[in-house]
């Protein structure tokens, strides 16, 4: 199978990594530091990694591009067009793919915008996170409502494609509370959402408030029936779920996150970031040194800062691309599941799924999850992969 065949698409995650303050449900390698970042340095360490990046893919057409965090709108604009310009040295990149910024709704970073759109950058995610100030405050952001609805406008105005992230299932939150804020979310949604339920991961401060009793998050018949009611009110409001926490409207969803859904290839630079790409026919995982200040020197010693990685076997590549492909609503090739891992999915755990109406087929050759499903997709993916 070659790269072109195994590969929906090929995109590049810029991890900055820096934020102005940590949240305390975010577990992404993001840091804060309280003297200015030395922003042409890490643009640099960018750009040598990259070349690095581009020795082991060869010539690739980027179809999609990121620039996550941490806070990328921390960055000037002019350190993104640095970043822009150094994957157009490295890569073909084709005008108008999709340039995709995270930002935050502060002031400061909205009065960058038009800065990053003559970078390069045409669509925007805005963490926006709840449409509440309490709730805000509760979830460490520095915003406020009145703050996220003014970027919002704005961003709308400068950029051609805008999302905005919500996050739901919060402690004390009701049915009818969220419907009403989601309502309202979607009147000021230009044309996708990423709606995300609350998670306590280890190592973050809600870790540690949740443990010792701070506050109680909604049981699991809530968390269901929360989840139930933003797939009814997205759809018809005309955006559906395209995938488990995703909601656009017909041709809006983001291509960068189909790279990744649709078992594509992706380089990862920058500190902390992964890349999943073919190389020698094989394909590899890299993971880079998650410290900012490390990797910088790491980079500027090797030309990287990849400190691990691996090489997957067809299994391993089978089981990842099940993983991902099924949050998706248009689901998975059947064949290309059966060349990735060699063997055919077994016939009589689909009938048993579907006889529970947890999987459907689409057609003769897809397989998705139905929403019932959705809500149980762990269980159904490790049921399937067995």
């Amino acid at each position: 199978m070659s790269a072109e065949e195994r590969s929906p698409g090929f995109g590049v995650y810029v991890h900055w990594p820096f934020c102005a303050a940590k949240c305390p449900y975010c577990d992404f390698n993001s840091h804060v530091r309280h003297q200015p970042v030395d922003q042409a340095r890490f643009a640099a360490a960018f750009a040598a990694e990259m070349a690095t990046m581009r020795a082991r893919t060869g010539a690739r057409t980027v179809t999609s591009i990121f620039l996550g965090g941490g806070t990328p709108s921390l960055m000037e604009p002019g350190t993104v067009g640095a970043v822009l310009e150094a994957v157009a040295k490295n890569w073909t990149v084709p005008s108008g793919i999709e340039v995709t910024l995270e930002a935050n709704p502060s002031s400061v970073e909205a009065g960058r915008f038009r800065g990053y759109r003559d970078a390069g950058v045409n669509r925007v995610s805005l963490g926006v996170q709840a449409l509440n100030d309490r709730d805000l405050r509760f979830l460490g952001r520095l915003h406020d409502v009145e703050q996220a609805l003014h970027a919002i406008r704005l961003a709308r105005e400068t950029f051609p494609r805008l999302s905005f992230d919500l996050i739901y299932a919060r402690p004390g939150q009701t049915l009818d509370a969220w419907e009403s804020e989601l309502d309202a979310a979607i009147s000021h949604a230009a044309d996708h959402l990423s709606l995300y339920q609350l998670t306590i991961e280890e190592g973050t401060r809600f870790h540690l408030l949740h443990a010792a009793g701070k506050f109680v998050m909604p049981d699991a018949d809530l968390s269901a029936d929360l989840y139930r009611l933003t797939q009814e009110v997205t759809a018809a409001r005309g955006l559906p779920a395209y995938e488990i926490s995703n909601h656009a409207r017909p041709g809006a969803e983001s291509r960068h996150n189909l790279v990744y859904w649709r078992y594509g290839e992706y380089v990862g630079v920058g500190p902390g970031a992964h890349g999943r790409f073919v190389e020698d026919g094989q394909r590899i995982v890299t993971f880079t040194e998650k410290v900012p200040e490390a990797w910088a020197s790491l980079v500027e010693r090797q030309g990287h800062g990849v400190v691990g990685g691996e090489v997957l076997t067809r299994e391993e590549e089978a089981d990842e691309f099940l993983l991902m492909g099924l949050r998706l609503a248009e689901g998975i090739d059947l064949a290309r599941y059966e060349a990735l891992s060699g063997r055919a999915l077994s016939a009589r755990r689909i009938a048993v799924l579907q006889d529970e109406a947890l999987v459907a087929p689409v057609g003769n050759s897809r397989l998705r999850v139905t929403p019932a499903g959705m809500i149980v997709l762990d269980a159904v993916v490790a049921d399937l992969a067995r």
